[in-house]
């Protein structure tokens, strides 16, 4: 069944990245009774995974991130890297109560984590849209589908958000799927999240788009922040174009060798 949601799922931090967080409760993905280790396939979705080739510690966690992840080429042509190019693994963004994202240590949950920031440059009459593209490894299927569970949380708790001082989103519609439903059939559980950015520096109210998708113990995410003469679509292909590469690596990484 298709959720649609008024608010935000979850923002990026003060780099433009796509963000991470640990849920208290269980939403659209159907995590596994007593915490499975995601070593098979659930209903909703197709991949048979090799149970050898899951992350087990956080050094083969770490391994499986920089196979995924998405690199500049992921977006398309003329995407480059941002600096900070990668995130502290040690932090990763919560939203407060405050609705202001802060960094603080991972959920015992995560194995590991990483955030990659990214940038279209401004071009004559268009400015740079920021991007951003995250890989989580969960200890189990189930702390990923929490962690899927907390971004509906978070909307309806701080439908406007800070990314940092001077930077907000806001105005979001939203939506889940399920593995399975509307032909949605790349992950177990797919988020989506469209609505306005505002920046001191870019100005707005400008496209943003968030999408986030959780497979087994592994949550992946990408952002894009508009800015002058970007249109949704252009956003929305890069958005799709990095977040298809990740979800194909995260298969071929992970699934069972004929």
């Amino acid at each position: 069944m298709t959720v649609l949601l008024a608010g935000c799922f979850g923002a990026a931090d003060d780099r433009g990245e796509a963000e991470k967080r640990a849920a208290p409760t269980s939403a659209g993905a159907s995590p596994e009774p007593g915490g499975g280790t995601g070593a098979g396939p659930s209903p909703e979705q197709s991949l048979v995974p090799d149970p050898a080739r899951l992350p087990k510690t956080p050094a083969e966690a770490r391994d499986f991130i920089d196979r995924v992840i998405a690199g500049p080429d992921s977006f398309g042509p003329g995407v480059v890297k941002r600096s900070p190019y990668e995130s502290d693994p040690a932090t990763w963004p919560v939203l407060g109560e405050d609705c202001v994202w802060q960094q603080q240590k991972p959920a015992y949950s995560v194995l590991a984590t990483l955030t990659r920031s990214f940038e279209l440059p401004a071009e004559q009459g268009k400015g740079p849209v920021r991007l951003g593209a995250v890989v989580t490894v969960h200890r189990t299927r189930e702390d990923a589908a929490w962690e899927m569970a907390e971004s509906i949380e978070e909307s309806m708790r701080c439908p406007t958000q800070e990314l940092r001082k001077g930077e907000t989103i806001g105005s979001m519609v939203a939506g889940a799927l399920l593995g399975g439903e509307s032909a949605q059939n790349t992950s177990e559980d797919f988020l989506s999240e469209m609505g306005e950015y505002r920046s001191s520096e870019l100005g707005g109210p400008h496209y943003y788009a968030w999408q986030q998708a959780q497979t087994l113990q592994f949550t992946v995410a990408v952002t894009g922040k508009g800015a002058k003469g970007r249109t949704e679509d252009e956003i929305d292909t890069l958005v799709n174009e990095a977040q298809s590469a990740m979800l194909s690596r995260l298969e071929n990484t992970v699934e069972k060798q004929s």
